[in-house]
């Protein structure tokens, strides 16, 4: 391989800057939402009967007609073509943690010789993809091909390109989701509903509950010349082997670090295109691990802030070979330094502006924040199980529990103002004022300083479940992932604990007992349910705490296959049916998405880290092998009474590799015979239990290939190495 493909291969379209049509003294503020249909362009391209009816839809959840859906069809295309447009797609989010579309030109014949640009209604409202196509856990056979996708009006249409892209739903023929936007969808009203019952309690102006989303997107970059002579990294998305570089994260410096330049005007392009797209790109900064960075939006509603991350992910990649780069989303690209995740910020907040996870400012908002609070607890501590096999998948398992990531545990950290809080409130009054510390001042003793305002709570970075102050963090969810398949999870889970409080403070109520005092006779026996049981503000990567967990209760599952079994237990199927968000034939077929995809993907990295093995390391390390050994002949030709001390190094090396060599031959074979048999078996979890095994042995023959790289010649080792990969020039 060539030295020069390893450290620089240059494009032309390097040196140009990703967005032309964005003049550089632009605000941000200026060209915000350009490429959105929002309300401000359905009020400018739509008449006042047709925008009143899609408002009333997007809000209010009314029903619109055909009628009024060609006239809105039509105020789109108008708007579409004035940008160039040429074509539209259903933008829909099938069960491949990836978005999908099929593009259709806007041309039709005119019957009069010519062509016409049209868009109507139907287009808009319906289309029909190949189901039989996407993952359907056997819903949808070969010969069962028809599908449908249905246009989502609460996810604004954009444009991407030349193409007028539209949110859709993504159905089968015979009604069951495919896809993650329509459970996503059905767990937000049921969260938003259940939550709305209790806050009407507490304040009758409230019409509505918004459940939100913040995620913090996680990525690393890597030079696209070195990406390409990695087949690791293109089959896989993760280097299946190399040696730890001698300096990696181990410095501390480059978290928040100066953002190398290449980088910031990556970054720049890719929040200039994500503001035109209506994404609210907030943050930008570098994480901890070498060409490890991260950005994030403002938080917003659950449902677009989760299709504004799924657009953005494929953003990102575009924008990056723009700039020479590639982008990893893989939960653990490489070995020995952190991975990356994606954490969902997530809360809930009414149509009068009080976030619910919020402490209040007087005794009943405090308790309407309490309420809240601890029945969030109580849905993470009863559904645990489910909540991690949402984010389990054969890629984050290599992230989970590595000493730096959540581990493989769900707990919640409070901090020790919370926790204060909830064991005293176990031993007051019923009728007590509940009274939460705000921030405090710290005078740090220097004038120049002003006063730091602390908060009420610290962060704890080993804790899969945080509350940060005024939402919890679900640090446990994979950078690759589609946050709907956690978020669905969480709002399900907190649904039917609400729903549960409400009937016990209903029933406490009917006995005469004032409404205070009926919230807390229920918060009480909740509070102790979780207190010493997911509740856990130590460190969760100590290996004590593993134990603890069990002890306590806690679900301490490691192996994926098994974790997804959570879905289809009758509990699970008895929570998600009476919600009305799967029914027990969609758990079992995405189970079977779940298991397939987990078996293909550790099919893939076997495969590939195989044939590496037997066909670049070995060979390489086979011919400095030879050089070795051509010089210790002439050694000894040179030197017959002394050739064995001179050539002592050499010898010794040539040993080390004929070990090292056979040691990968033969746990190649054994993984390959494994192989084999996994392949012959027909059910999708014990296939998937099968590759799970394999998956283990991987480790194992990364470890001798390793060890060749230390000592084979530089200049004759196959691939970049973790040095060259992790330091951006």
């Amino acid at each position: 391989m060539s030295n020069n493909l390893r450290f620089e291969v240059v494009h032309e379209a390097f040196k140009k800057h990703a967005v032309d049509v964005v003049p550089p003294s632009a605000r941000p503020s200026e060209f915000f939402g350009e490429l959105v249909f929002d309300r401000e362009k359905m009020f400018k391209y739509l008449d006042r009967k047709t925008y009143d009816a899609l408002i009333d839809c997007i809000d209010n959840g009314k029903q619109m007609d055909r009628q009024i859906a060609d006239k809105v069809a039509a105020g789109m295309k108008t708007w579409a073509l004035e940008h160039g447009v040429t074509h539209c797609c259903h933008w829909f989010q099938p069960l491949t943690e990836t978005t999908a579309q099929k593009h259709d030109s806007f041309m039709e014949y005119d019957w009069k010789g010519g062509m016409i640009e049209e868009f109507e209604g139907k287009s808009l409202f319906q289309q029909e993809p190949d189901a039989s196509s996407f993952p359907s856990g056997g819903i949808r056979a070969t010969f069962e091909a028809r599908g449908y996708t249905a246009w989502d009006p609460t996810s604004p249409v954009f444009i991407y390109d030349d193409c007028l892209c539209i949110p859709t739903i993504f159905i089968s023929y015979t009604g069951e989701a495919l896809d993650y936007k329509a459970p996503l969808k059905k767990s937000i009203k049921v969260v938003s509903d259940a939550a709305l019952a209790i806050c009407k309690m507490f304040d009758k102006r409230v019409r509505k509950i918004q459940c939100n989303l913040g995620w913090e997107q996680e990525y690393f970059l890597v030079d696209d010349g070195l990406y390409a002579a990695r087949p690791d990294l293109i089959a896989c998305g993760r280097t299946l082997l190399g040696h730890a570089s001698a300096k990696n994260q181990q410095m501390d410096d480059h978290y928040f670090g100066q953002i190398p330049t290449r980088v910031q005007a990556f970054m720049k392009d890719l929040e200039i295109e994500g503001h035109r797209l209506g994404i609210p790109m907030k943050t930008r900064h570098n994480e901890v691990a070498p060409n490890q960075f991260e950005c994030a939006p403002i938080f917003g509603e659950c449902n677009l802030a989760n299709d504004q991350n799924m657009l953005l992910m494929g953003l990102m990649k575009q924008v990056a070979r723009r700039h020479g780069f590639r982008v990893l989303l893989h939960e653990k690209p490489f070995e020995g330094i952190n991975g990356s995740g994606k954490h969902n910020n997530w809360s809930l907040s009414t149509d009068t502006g009080v976030i619910l996870l919020a402490p209040g400012k007087d005794p009943m908002s405090n308790l309407q924040f309490i309420t809240f609070f601890v029945n969030s607890l109580v849905a993470v501590k009863r559904h645990g199980s489910l909540l991690k096999a949402s984010i389990a998948s054969a890629t984050n398992a290599y992230r989970l529990g590595a000493n730096e990531a959540p581990p493989a545990i769900i707990s919640a950290f409070l901090g020790k103002t919370m926790t204060d809080v909830l064991r005293q409130l176990l031993n007051v009054p019923n009728d007590t004022d509940i009274v939460i510390a705000g921030k405090h001042a710290y005078n740090t003793g220097l004038v120049e300083i002003p006063e730091i305002f602390l908060d009420n709570t610290d962060r704890n970075r080993t804790s899969p479940f945080a509350f940060t102050g005024n939402r919890f963090e679900f640090r446990a969810v994979g950078s690759k992932a589609n946050c709907a398949g956690a978020m669905t999870v969480l709002n399900a889970a907190m649904a039917e604990q609400l729903i549960d409080f409400k009937a016990a403070v209903d029933a406490e109520m009917a006995k005469g007992t004032p409404m205070k005092e009926a919230f807390m006779a229920t918060l009480k026996p909740l509070i102790a349910e979780i207190i010493d049981t997911v509740c856990f503000d130590g460190n969760g990567y100590a290996k004590a705490w593993e134990e603890e967990a069990r002890r306590r209760g806690l679900d301490v599952e490691r192996c994926v296959p098994k974790m997804f079994l959570e879905n289809t237990k009758p509990e699970s199927v008895a929570l998600y049916e009476k919600l009305g968000i799967f029914t027990a034939a969609e758990l079992q077929a995405r189970n079977e998405v779940k298991w397939e995809t987990y078996s293909k993907l550790v099919q893939i990295e076997a495969r590939t880290l195989g044939d590496l093995a037997i066909n670049h390391i070995i060979p390489a390390a086979t011919n400095y092998q030879s050089t070795l050994l051509r010089n210790v002949t002439m050694l000894k030709s040179l030197f017959p009474n002394e050739w064995e001390t001179l050539a002592a190094p050499e010898i010794a090396i040539i040993r080390k590799i004929s070990g090292y060599n056979a040691e990968i031959k033969e746990k190649v074979d054994v993984m390959v015979a494994k192989r084999k048999v996994a392949n012959k078996i027909a059910d999708d979890y014990e296939h998937a239990m099968a590759y799970y095994e394999i998956a283990e042995l991987l480790t194992g023959i990364r470890k001798p290939i390793d060890k060749l790289e230390e000592i084979v010649d530089d200049t004759l080792w196959p691939m970049p190495k973790y040095r060259e990969l992790l330091w951006i020039r």
